[in-house]
């Protein structure tokens, strides 16, 4: 498995090892670059669900097993809805704790990921990027599930995978 979602993945997969239960990655994360052009976040849990340990993780490529050298990770575990925010800065109520630089860093891999554990309805949302992939994106396009599309492409992606 591939480094993805570290931090949250962990937490979940820990607690999910202890009931038996197995969590589903979904394509339920997604990054665009703004008008602006800054990076964001889009996160989409399915319906009205709760969601909790949303994380941001970067590492350098080639360092499969080297340390998270960029990102944040949020504790809380009681979120709702769908989320939009630039990707270094989580929404302030979430209390996020950031490290490393607050930007994409060239040569880095990144996976942005939170998770929602109900036993037998278990998922984490998930998105890996690297910086490159997000430059390239154009204008109203969104990184996820491993390609770019446009965001109404992503919204229907997001929705058929609940």
């Amino acid at each position: 498995m591939r480094r993805a979602g570290a931090t949250a993945a962990g937490v979940v997969a820990g607690a999910l090892l202890l009931t038996g239960c197995a969590a589903v990655d979904l394509p339920l994360a997604g990054v665009r670059m703004g008008a602006d052009g800054v990076p964001y976040a889009l996160i989409r849990p399915c319906g009205d669900d709760g969601y909790g340990l949303p994380s941001l993780d970067g590492w350098a490529r080639g360092a499969a097993d080297g340390p998270v050298t960029t990102g944040w990770d949020v504790e809380k575990e009681e979120l709702s809805g769908d989320a939009s925010f630039p990707l270094f800065s989580p929404p302030q109520a979430w209390e996020a704790r950031h490290r490393g630089a607050r930007r994409l860093l060239s040569g880095h891999r990144y996976s942005l990921v939170f998770a929602h554990y109900v036993t037998g309805d278990s998922y984490n949302g998930i998105v890996e990027f690297s910086a490159e992939d997000i430059a390239r994106l154009r204008p109203g396009r969104v990184w996820a599930d491993g390609r770019a599309m446009s965001l109404g492409e992503f919204e229907r992606l997001a929705e058929d995978s609940c």
